[in-house]
């Protein structure tokens, strides 16, 4: 990983552009160039967004962000993540969000998740690391989050045992 620049939309985008990334997530088009763009832009504002790469081949297979979020204390929010399809059902998603919840867990006592109501995938992925559902929020499209959260109290680690 390593924080995410200008003249990585290319890379990234050749990743972002399968529709079946998104076919669960919040918006299901963000594979369109013009919807990704919005959505790279957002993330190199943010400060906080991370281009995800494998680390035998140096291929971008993603990306990944951290977010503060002051409301019912300060927290980080960890979210905004896609790999590539290769790169699914294995040890790359926990891998990655072990190292951000280890940095993260460094400045607050909780982290949370946010995924589409309906994202099963999703929703496996961040209950395999140790969140659990805190609740849920409409948001002004209509759709439905659901809010995962893991506490600095009950997180050890993500190794294989557990994870």
């Amino acid at each position: 990983m390593r924080p995410l620049e200008p003249g990585d939309f290319d890379a990234l985008y050749a990743v972002a552009s399968d529709p079946l990334l998104w076919e669960l997530h919040f918006d299901p088009e963000r594979w369109r160039e013009a919807r990704f763009r919005v959505f790279f832009d957002e993330a190199l504002e943010s400060g906080g967004a991370l281009l995800v790469m494998d680390a035998q081949s140096g291929d971008v297979i993603g990306s990944s962000r951290f977010k503060w979020r002051e409301e019912a204390g300060l927290h980080m929010e960890i979210g905004w993540t896609f790999l590539a399809r290769s790169h699914w059902g294995g040890r790359y998603n926990r891998e990655l969000k072990r190292l951000m919840l280890d940095h993260a867990f460094r400045f607050v006592d909780h982290v949370t998740f946010h995924v589409a109501e309906g994202n099963a995938r999703s929703m496996r992925a961040v209950e395999k690391i140790g969140a659990r559902l805190s609740g849920t929020y409409k948001l002004a499209s209509g759709r439905t989050g659901m809010r995962y959260v893991i506490e600095r109290t009950s997180y050890s680690g993500l190794n294989s045992s557990n994870g």
